[in-house]
């Protein structure tokens, strides 16, 4: 078995490396491209403006100077002889719950490998606040991450689906066990903006990382986390509003 792996943190990434050695547990055939920097957030954007360029770090290691989209892309149309059997995205620094997957460079990296056919996972580590920085632990996601994949392997996937994955902030012998659900919702009207001053007086703005407000609807990936569940959601990249195309119809003299 053939496997991609890529994540939004950059190649030096610690949890690119615990991404390795759960992927080795599967396969040798192991082949990276990733962002050259971190680019957390960036979503599904295609770095356009300018030039991408690439970099060879040894046989089957590659760094991109563009985003995880960039990364997929490059790997799939410039780098690997033959296209792969699975796509791993992650292992995220951070939660990718509710709404958050709209913003991640992770799973969007995984929608990347979905659009082009292949069996793609997201895979994020939940952190508390006093494991930020470079003390994030990635003990859960790395005892927890094969017990994961191996029952998707061989999972019925349709075609432009994808999972996504977040394991909790918990060591990993605490971690309750693995719940199948589906997205949650944050209240993002209470985020936060950061402002300061640069040394020669401007003003600038920082997106404030304060907890978002979140509701533990029964079934969704917030409530498995909160208890202490790896939380496996499959998602599919149709956004249609199936229920409201009669109404909008009907207005439309349809």
């Amino acid at each position: 078995m053939r496997i991609l792996l890529t994540n939004d943190d950059g190649i030096y990434a610690p949890g690119l490396a615990v991404l390795e050695e759960i992927a080795r547990q599967f396969s040798d055939d192991i082949w990276i491209c990733a962002p050259s920097e971190e680019q957390s957030g960036a979503g599904h954007s295609l770095t356009l403006n300018s030039p991408v360029r690439l970099r060879q770090h040894d046989e089957r290691r590659f760094s991109v100077s563009g985003t995880p989209t960039d990364s997929v892309m490059m790997a799939l149309r410039e780098v690997m002889d033959a296209p792969p059997d699975l796509v791993l995205s992650g292992v995220n620094r951070g939660a990718n719950l509710g709404d958050d997957i709209t913003y991640s460079g992770t799973v969007s990296a995984a929608i990347e490998g979905a659009l082009a056919g292949v069996r793609s996972i997201a895979l994020s580590q939940v952190y508390s606040r006093e494991g930020m920085g470079d003390d994030v632990p990635f003990g859960a996601a790395l005892a927890w991450g094969a017990k994961v994949i191996a029952p998707l392997l061989d999972a019925p996937f349709a075609d432009r689906t994808l999972v996504n994955v977040n394991f909790p902030a918990l060591p990993a012998d605490q971690v309750q066990g693995i719940r199948v659900v589906r997205q949650g919702f944050h209240d993002y009207s209470r985020g936060s903006v950061v402002e300061g001053r640069d040394p020669r007086g401007y003003r600038y703005f920082w997106f404030g990382l304060h907890a978002i407000e979140h509701t533990l609807d029964h079934g969704t990936d917030l409530e498995a986390i909160d208890e202490g569940y790896v939380s496996v959601t499959p998602l599919q990249l149709d956004l249609t509003n199936h229920s409201a195309l009669g109404e909008f119809a009907d207005r439309f003299g349809q």
